[in-house]
């Protein structure tokens, strides 16, 4: 205690070494818990961010994301999220698939779901081991944490890349020199003073590979993504039927897009991941569309059990699958997707639909159209009938 009796503060010297410390403490606790990358900021180092964010949303960019919006502020500013935050402790896992993902596109009879979502749900995976850490270091440091993965309104890319994981390249993703575009962010908030590291320069130079990449074009300029051409976007957050002159370009994609991801040149430097429970299940590296197409609400949910997949349901996942299955140009698609034409689900009636009127002949689908259109009562299904082929 001073003389005055106000508790003395410890030295800068102490303060340094305590911050070191606790600094590389939380670094070999991230190593340990199977992160591959461990860095830290503060919460003032993305001032730029609440001006981006609003021209984001002003510009409809989001589409119906509308928790965008709701959470802006929260979003765009950590003091606003947790006024007491001092030090943010970013991490990253590699997800890197074993080969290019892109390779599935052309089996047109398979479904291509998106690298991430093919195991585990890594927000389970990453949030228990970041609480893992987070107690231990809040047992040590004897201060506050909070945990974020990707669910709260963190702005975890420019963190990241404040923190020096990456950059955010023209693709808005990561993008890592050790690990290409394949990484997986976390975050754990304190109240703890720790050692900040710098941020990483920008590595992208003129290189357009991941826009011109982009089966929809949903990058109306590098650095910038407009989610309602985006296909991830369109196949995980989107309700209802998808707009008719994207359908085309979505391929046999049913679940997100890597293409952009894949296209980077970084990723000559990636590794495949070594967590296994984001590997690859052998069932969802290829699945069959066929397969798929018969899916009720228990056997998707059985499928899908702790992956991303299940989040969106089967009646949005079966939407996907009918798009797909209209791409395929296989006419043995064209029955599972006749069974589908009286689902209890608007979207995937629309949807067969649509397929039906690509696979099958003129007069075959003419004359399901005469006999089966009168009887929609929806009228957005309605309207898919009425336009035919």
């Amino acid at each position: 205690m001073s003389a005055d009796g106000a508790p003395e503060r410890p030295s800068d010297d102490k303060a340094a070494r305590l911050r070191r410390r606790l600094t590389a403490f939380v670094r070999e606790e991230a190593t340990a818990q199977g992160f591959e990358l461990c860095r830290i900021t503060g919460p003032d180092v993305i001032p730029e961010a609440p001006a981006r964010l609003a021209a984001y949303i002003a510009a409809n960019y989001h589409g119906t994301m509308v928790w965008m919006e709701e959470t802006r502020e929260r979003r765009a500013d950590p003091k606003v999220l947790w006024g007491e935050v001092r030090s943010i402790v970013m991490v990253g896992m590699n997800y890197g698939p074993d080969e290019d993902p892109r390779k599935i596109h052309e089996k047109k009879d398979r479904a291509a779901i998106s690298v991430y979502a093919r195991n585990r749900d890594y927000h389970d995976v990453m949030k228990g081991r970041l609480k893992e850490i987070a107690g231990r270091f809040a047992a040590r440091a004897g201060a506050d944490v909070k945990v974020f993965v990707d669910t709260a309104p963190v702005m975890e890319k420019p963190l990241a890349a404040a923190a020096g994981l990456g950059w955010q390249g023209k693709h808005t993703n990561l993008v890592s020199r050790e690990y290409g575009s394949w990484l997986f962010l976390g975050s754990l908030f304190t109240t703890a003073e720790l050692d900040f590291d710098g941020p990483e320069a920008d590595h992208c130079g003129s290189c357009r590979a991941c826009l011109d990449a982009c089966p929809t074009s949903a990058f109306p300029a590098p650095y910038r993504i407009d989610a309602r051409r985006c296909i991830s976007y369109l196949t995980i957050e989107h309700k209802g039927l998808i707009d008719r002159d994207l359908r085309s370009a979505i391929g046999n994609r049913v679940y997100g897009c890597d293409d952009c991801l894949a296209a980077c040149p970084w990723n000559k430097f990636a590794e495949a991941a070594r967590e296994m429970k984001l590997k690859a299940r052998d069932d969802l590296r290829e699945p069959e569309i066929a397969t798929l197409l018969s899916l009720d609400d228990a056997a998707f949910r059985s499928l899908f059990s702790g992956s991303p997949v299940k989040r969106i349901g089967r009646n949005r996942f079966v939407r996907n699958l009918l798009i797909a299955a209209g791409n395929s140009a296989r006419p043995e698609l064209a029955e599972p997707c006749r069974r589908l034409l009286d689902d209890d689900a608007p979207e995937v009636r629309g949807m067969a639909v649509w397929a039906l009127s690509r696979l099958l002949d003129s007069e075959a689908f003419e004359a399901l159209r005469i006999r089966l259109r009168s009887q929609e009562q929806d009228p957005d299904v309605q309207a898919e009938w009425n336009f035919g082929r």
